[in-house]
């Protein structure tokens, strides 16, 4: 996967590990600036980072789940005119995530061959993994931000001026009772995923796989009296869940060994899923083939012999009934 030291990329084992117990542990992203109305400082970072249209470049992969997130939030708030993109290819080798020359997986904005390039022409000489999303600023030439919840939540609220009619995915009303999911959906479901599936001992895959199934079948059981995470109204919790459930049958269920049960054997889940999915703009956001290619592509430890299986058939778009 490879991994930077002070702006020069290294081939070899990244910076994201298996603790002595087993347990996967992942590092925290460190490019925390963020995107103002008026260009004033975040809650982290510096300022002079200010909205406008057309400065900001998105670096992602279709089958990331952080990534996806980030690609929903621009979809859900009409800013697909305004924050350009880049997409991976499905599939990384030993310069991680990279890119073709031409086409679908190709870098419209500097012709990368791959996204840790992106991270050498950021003045600041950065030291740690190579991660997608990357939020670029265009006009400075440097990284905004690479941590993906910060990247959701500036989308939401800094780009006001250019995404009119569009839903507040983060109410002041909801803020507490949204962090709050998002803490347990984070650590139990979306990094719970990959607890189970890079575990490297049978105690730490169990330990990871039994919460993460006891956390679906609690946010199931909300879900029989509530619409959405918040009640009634669709937030950011949401958007940070889905991402999960939309490629749990298709990979984490056998890739991962998260087997105990499919989204589709959920009574409230799937068809909650099932709603998002349908909502408009959504339904582009989803690639089932590339998260097969992704989650399946060749490895030592998950699938030595690179083979994609070539189901399962689920129809996400049978009416949801909610």
């Amino acid at each position: 996967m490879g991994y930077m030291i002070k702006g020069v990329y290294h081939e070899g084992e990244d910076i994201s590990t298996n603790l002595s117990t087993g347990e996967f542990e992942r590092t925290k992203s460190t490019i925390r600036n963020w995107i103002t109305k008026d260009g004033s400082p975040g809650p982290t970072g510096v300022g002079n980072f200010t909205a406008e249209s057309d400065r900001y470049h998105l670096f992602v992969a279709w089958n990331c789940p952080w990534a996806h997130r980030t690609l929903l939030t621009r979809s859900i708030k009409k800013l697909e005119d305004h924050i350009s993109i880049s997409v991976a290819k499905p599939n990384r080798n030993e310069q991680g995530w990279i890119y073709d020359e031409k086409g679908e997986f190709s870098d419209p904005l500097y012709g990368l061959n791959a996204v840790h390039q992106i991270y050498s022409k950021d003045p600041i000489q950065y030291t740690g993994r190579i991660t997608v999303p990357v939020l670029w600023d265009k006009k400075l030439n440097c990284m905004v931000n690479n941590e993906s919840a910060d990247i959701v939540r500036m989308l939401n609220s800094a780009f006001d001026e250019f995404s009119t009619d569009t839903p507040d995915l983060y109410p002041i009303a909801l803020a507490q009772e949204i962090d709050a999911w998002n803490e347990k959906i984070y650590s139990k479901v979306n990094n719970g995923v990959y607890r189970a599936g890079f575990a490297s001992t049978q105690t730490a895959y169990e330990t990871a796989a039994f919460e993460l199934f006891e956390n679906l079948d609690a946010i199931d059981e909300h879900l029989a009296e509530n619409r959405y995470l918040c009640g009634d109204q669709f937030t950011e919790a949401d958007v940070r869940l889905f991402p999960t459930l939309v490629r749990f049958d298709v990979a984490y269920h056998y890739a991962f060994k998260c087997n105990l049960k499919k989204l589709s054997d959920y009574k409230n889940l799937w068809p909650y899923a099932r709603e998002i999915y349908q909502m408009p703009g959504i339904a582009d956001t989803v690639h089932f083939d590339i998260y097969k290619r992704g989650y399946f592509s060749k490895s030592e430890k998950r699938n030595p012999l690179g083979i994609i299986p070539i189901g399962p058939m689920v129809d996400w778009s049978k009416p949801h009934g909610r």
